[in-house]
């Protein structure tokens, strides 16, 4: 499909309308997938087809478009062209990340969170796509690169046709836990490394590499965890127009997501566990160099004292005269720093 892959390419970045991607999706058709631009998409929800040549119009179907919401038009033509529930208006103008999926209207409507397209396993690495799903338009809207997002852009432009809106956002969600598979996979090889590199004795700087991993799987754990519940609460009660077998599918999506969000919370378990070792193992290093200065400053108490007591410019020094007055001093200090340290080891013992 090159006229599919070329239109793809030329708008990703965006058009005038701030269409990142638009897709129209008909089974019916001789080519399923079709790229179209935002004034090919403003003609099919007019009049629910798209001319494609002289005298030709492919058949009504369901339409995907993807919103860069940076884009200052991207708004006001979902606003003029698109008739979405104002419920999507609100949860854009609300700037709320917190997940959730209701229904508004006849259609659904979704907050989810995803990682960034150049993501570097930082917690600010992550952003909402906000999604708008009825029986013939799915909008998604974003306001920087995703990842999941571009993972289902990819799988489209390769061929893959979902058979309905419900389908394409069971695919969305899919693409999601992909991501954050690859995501736990990511943390636990730099867990691992961290964990051989502890056992092996080069502390380094490993509890604040520990630390920001964990704060990205507390931040991610806090966001997504809601989304397996609400898709679940929505499901008890799906919109007429979502087929039985599409419903099926989004709640095995779901549980595919429930396990990648368990597997994220025992990686934090994992991480806690090593940052007490490894703080286990500072305190260790860190008793043992308080308990050195403390012989060292034991062991040199005996001759500060007589240094000092010897060292005072008065008259009546003690073996000031003798012969060996030095010896006798050395061979004192020595038994006092004998006993000394035969008392601090001691007492480590």
């Amino acid at each position: 499909m090159p006229a599919l892959h070329d239109l793809a390419a030329n708008s990703y970045g965006g058009d005038e309308a701030g269409l990142i991607c638009g897709y129209l999706f008909d089974a019916d058709a001789p080519e399923p997938v079709r790229a179209i631009d935002s004034a090919q998409a403003a003609a099919w929800l007019d009049t629910g087809s798209v001319q494609d040549g002289p005298g030709r119009a492919s058949s009504p179907a369901f339409l995907w478009l993807h919103f860069n919401l940076s884009h200052a038009q991207a708004e006001r033509w979902l606003l003029r062209h698109a008739q979405l529930s104002d419920t999507f208006y609100e949860t854009l103008h609300e700037g709320l990340p917190s997940t959730r999926i209701e229904r508004a209207d006849d259609s659904l409507i979704a907050v989810i969170n995803d990682v960034h397209f150049e993501f570097s396993f930082e917690p600010s690495d992550i952003s909402t796509l906000w999604i708008s799903v009825g029986p013939r338009l799915v909008v998604t809207a974003r306001a920087k690169p995703l990842r999941s997002v571009d993972a289902l852009r990819t799988a489209v432009k390769a061929g893959d046709a979902p058979r309905s809106s419900t389908e394409l956002l069971e695919h969305l969600l899919r693409a999601q836990a992909d991501v954050l598979v690859k995501i736990v996979r990511g943390v636990t090889s730099r867990i691992d490394r961290i964990e051989d590199e502890l056992l092996a004795g080069r502390l380094d700087h490993k509890r604040a590499r520990l630390g920001v991993l964990r704060r990205l799987l507390v931040r991610l754990q806090r966001l997504l965890a809601p989304e397996p519940a609400a898709l679940f609460r929505l499901l008890q009660g799906p919109p007429g127009w979502m087929a039985e077998p599409d419903v099926q599918e989004l709640r095995g999506s779901t549980e595919e997501f429930s396990v990648v969000l368990r597997d994220m919370q025992a990686l934090q378990e994992r991480i806690k566990l090593l940052q007490e070792e490894i703080a286990a193992n500072v305190n260790e290093d860190n008793n043992r160099s308080l308990f050195v200065l403390t012989v060292v400053t034991v062991l040199a108490l005996p001759i500060n004292i007589l240094a000092g007591l010897f060292g005072m410019n008065v008259g009546g020094i003690p073996l000031a005269e003798h012969k060996h007055g030095f010896w006798i001093v050395v061979a004192i200090v020595a038994s006092f720093t004998a006993v000394a340290a035969w008392t601090a080891f001691r007492k480590k013992r």
